[in-house]
């Protein structure tokens, strides 16, 4: 870059910047400010990213972790024509483009939704770890291209962040370059009032790479971009010492620029400083935008070449153009795929570890792991099959997350949007509050993650409250377009994780049990979200429906069974999947929902709240709306009212008092 042209790119992005915060009167100016000098160089002079072609698979990702500074990365977006300027001029506006933080689904050029700070950085670790892994699997002759994220002060207080980059060092994920623009403030003021760390000494400890540098020099930039092209064995941390909204006339260094818009005489002064006409708004010259692309511009061509050199390795060689299918157009076969005796008894987890070890085996782009809880989760078999991704391994597809529930479930969500991979993650279901805001991410985002959960209930026992889940799975179904299984036998199992692959843009999350459960005789519907599972008289007009899902739909039968005679048909509705179901045609929920019948119940070993919805104001609704105990399972089924006599009984009950 020339150094005039270099400048005159970074005053008309901070021009963009100034006139979409101002005219939407909101936004975050001053750390675009601060970032513009590395962001500009880092797309101008490093960025392998083609214009033409955003989505080439061999690109550099760029994830604007510090999502705040949106008007940075659309702005950038705009200089390549993938975002028109109506579209800047429509910041923040319904249904535009540039939304207030940036969303990949929505914006062409955006790689990761981002907003929630230390999240960004930690989908770019998932990023960093899918290219390794392709790399080696599929050569890296065609897949050898760098991650970079900009992060900012609050995203390095976020302990997501450093839990997924403590991975990052553990793994040596050499192709991740992560820029933390060190401006020292936040909304409240300055960092100094709540954080003291040697970024350096800590990220060195954690196995990175460190370089401090001015960020706003642009020698020193360029030369700290140049060594992360080199062959290095750490994923590296540039620290640019930064000064937050860098080249305002009177407000560098303010605090106030970090969420408010420039006032008007202020933006005038700034504008006249960078030798921008203070009476023009959203003005951007061609000379700009044609020196910004000039570099970007080359790698139309080698997008194409990429693209060229698949197809032709594809045509030599059967067993790669196999792998690519599988990897980058999702192929699945699910030949021999596990299979259940009725009345066999096991714990949904240990179904879900067999079908997991299955489609490890049979499908190339499922990986990931568990949060320390292999044995628990029942992951190891997938483990063996597979072989750890890690350092000396990266054809390996376990991943050992250690106790970091919410880096994992972030990372993963990093792992999809790189394209090619299945992600999945397993831990206890209490944990998934420790998750959840990443699993809003992936549902936010539409990724085909798989978040996993055994432990399900105050079935697990003796571990007592603190890991009996009581109000997990009615929250986790509050979120949209996530998609719930509760399965209730292993046959459920297996059908809930085939649902997954189906469900190519929306996350899916089973709840599993620990204790054993019968292996159900009768139809599996599960795609269908609930679905008749037993009648105690076929065909005749339903007296009583019992809506239940998971470890309590065996319970719903038996207690049917128990109450069959001198009663009219009792029919038992398995509810596997509530998202699903809301989906089903209304003709077919309404039977569903036995209009008919004069008595409605729902059995779930959880809140009751949320059932009322089968059952309505006057059913009866089982389940336990306190915290657990501790004690073993069967003793707590005794104490909640949760075996199938007890069941059958507060049922007769209810029927007597109608």
């Amino acid at each position: 870059m020339s150094a005039p042209l270099d400048q005159r790119v970074i005053a008309e992005l901070k021009g963009l910047v100034m006139d979409a915060t101002r005219k939407a009167n909101s936004g975050h100016p001053g750390g675009a400010f601060s970032s513009a000098d590395f962001a500009v160089i880092l797309f101008c002079d490093y960025l392998r990213f083609a214009p033409m072609a955003p989505k080439w698979h061999n690109r550099d990702r760029f994830v604007l972790s510090a999502g705040h500074e949106s008007m940075l990365l659309y702005s950038l977006l705009h200089f390549m024509d993938l975002l028109p300027i109506e579209e800047l001029e429509n910041f923040r506006q319904l249904g535009s483009l540039t939304p207030g933080h940036p969303e990949s689904h929505l914006t062409p050029g955006v790689e990761a939704t981002t907003g929630p700070l230390g999240q960004g950085v930690s989908m770019a670790v998932g990023m960093a770890i899918a290219a390794l892994h392709q790399q080696e699997v599929l050569g890296s002759d065609l897949i050898n291209n760098k991650i970079y994220s900009l992060v900012g002060d609050g995203d390095l207080q976020e302990d997501v962040a450093l839990g997924a980059m403590q991975i990052a060092g553990h793994l040596g994920l050499h192709n991740l370059v992560v820029y933390y623009d060190k401006n020292d403030i936040q909304i409240s003021g300055k960092t100094e009032r709540v954080s003291s760390v040697n970024f350096r000494q800590l990220f060195e400890a954690m196995q990175w790479e460190v370089l401090e540098i001015n960020g706003h020099d642009h020698a020193a930039i360029r030369a700290s971009l140049d060594h992360a092209q080199t062959e290095r064995s750490r994923p590296l941390l540039i620290i640019g010492e930064t000064v937050m909204a860098k080249g305002a006339a009177t407000m560098e260094g303010s605090h106030k620029t970090h969420g408010e818009p420039l006032k008007p005489e202020e933006i005038a002064a700034t504008k006249s400083k960078l030798g921008l006409n203070p009476e023009a708004f959203f003005q951007v010259s061609e000379e700009v935008k044609d020196y910004f692309t000039a570099n970007l511009n080359t790698y139309n061509d080698e997008a194409d070449r990429w693209e060229m050199a698949v197809r032709n390795r594809r045509k030599a060689d059967s067993s790669f153009d196999t792998l690519c299918g599988q990897l980058l157009e999702g192929e699945i076969d699910l030949t021999g795929m596990p299979s259940f005796a009725i009345g066999e008894k096991l714990a949904t987890r240990v179904a879900f570890g067999k079908m997991l070890e299955f489609m490890g085996q049979n499908i190339p782009g499922i990986m990931g792991g568990s949060a320390d809880l292999e044995p628990s989760n029942n992951t190891g078999a997938f483990a063996a099959a597979v072989g750890e991704f890690s350092k000396s391994n990266r054809a390996g597809r376990n991943l050992a997350f250690g106790v970091r529930e919410f880096p994992m479930a972030a990372i993963l969500n990093g792992m999809a949007l790189y394209g090619g991979m299945l992600p999945y993650g397993a831990t206890f279901l209490t944990f998934s509050d420790y998750s959840r805001n990443a699993i809003r991410m992936s549902a936010i985002q539409e990724l085909q993650v798989l978040h996993v959960f055994t432990h399900d209930s105050i079935f697990l026992g003796e571990d007592g409250p603190t890991h009996q889940s009581i109000e997990h799975v009615m929250s986790l179904r509050t979120i949209p377009s996530l998609l719930v299984f509760r399965p209730a036998d292993a046959r459920e199992t297996v059908a809930s994780m085939v649902q997954w692959l189906e469900e190519t843009h929306r996350p899916s999350l089973l709840a599993l049990t620990r204790q054993n459960v019968p292996t159900l005789d009768g139809p599996v519907d599960v795609a269908r979200g609930g679905y008749i599972k037993y009648e105690t008289q076929p065909g005749e007009a339903v007296e009583i429906v019992i809506f239940a899902s998971g470890s309590e739909v065996w319970v719903a039968i038996e207690a049917a069974q128990k109450l069959a005679e001198g009663r009219g048909n009792i029919r038992v509705i398995s509810l596997p999947c509530w998202e699903l179901f809301d989906e089903q045609p209304a003709d077919y929920r309404r039977m569903i929902y036995s209009l008919e019948a004069k008595y409605r119940v729902s059995i779930e070993a959880g809140v009751t709240l949320g059932w009322q919805r089968f059952t309505g104001i006057d059913g009866l609704n089982i389940g336990v709306d306190t915290f657990g105990l501790s004690a073993p399972g069967d003793a707590l089924a005794e104490h909640f009212g949760l075996t199938p006599k007890q069941v059958a009984e507060r049922i007769a009950e209810y029927m007597e008092q109608a």
